[in-house]
Formats: C-alpha cells, structure tokens, sequence
C-alpha cells in the first residue's frame, strides 16, 4: 500500500507565497512519477505540474515561471513551490504519484488533498 499525505496549504494574501509538500509512505519499490493536481469549485480537477525521472518538469501554462515542482528522493517527497498566487489559484491541490510497491503492484495513488485560498 502507497500513502500520501500533503501538507502547507492555508490562507494566503495575492501576490504572496505557498510551498506545499507531499510525503509517500509504505512498502515503495520506486516512485516513477510525482505530480500536482488542483480542483476549483464547480471545475474540472487539472494537472498543475509534474516531475519525473531524470529530474525532467511539465507544468500548466497559467502556473509556468511562478510555480517550481521539485523532489527529495530521500525522503520520497515532492514540492510545490508557488510564488505570486493570484485568487484562481484557490482550489483543492491533490498529489498524485505513479509507483510500485513491494507489496502492490505499479499504479497511481491520490492524496487526500490540501485546500489553497488565495483572497485579500
């Protein structure tokens, strides 16, 4: 079994900053992919960004050059660095990990997710 549990998210000023991290737990082989999603009220749930192997970054045109995703293969963790949030940021921001466990075999896991609110 593969856990995630974000965490960093709260209330934040536009213009201001937020660093969000998710932690993977359990019987892991090897994480292959890790990214961020968020989902806005009345939205579709979208893909914010992702990291892979090779270090190699993808990231949604509207987050490019204020959002940094990064990962500490250590300690199965990814980043998501957000840098002059502007209020359509507010959303549910879940990550979502590809990996295979010793126990379980490869597929893609959900975190229960961390409200962002980005209001004056």
């Amino acid at each position: 079994q593969v856990q995630l549990v974000e965490s960093g998210g709260g209330l934040v000023q536009p213009g201001g900053s937020l660093r969000l991290s998710c932690a993977a737990s359990g019987s892991i082989f090897a994480l292959h992919a890790m990214a961020w999603y968020r989902q806005a009220p009345g939205k579709q749930r979208e893909l914010v960004a992702a990291i892979i192997s090779g270090d190699s970054t993808n990231y949604a045109d509207s987050v490019k050059g204020r959002f940094t995703i990064s990962k500490d293969n250590a300690k199965n963790t990814v980043y998501l660095q957000m840098n002059s949030l502007k209020p359509e940021a507010t959303a549910v921001y879940y990550c979502n990990v590809a990996a295979t466990g010793y126990r379980t075999p490869y597929g893609t896991y959900w975190g229960p997710g961390t409200q962002v609110t980005v209001s004056s």
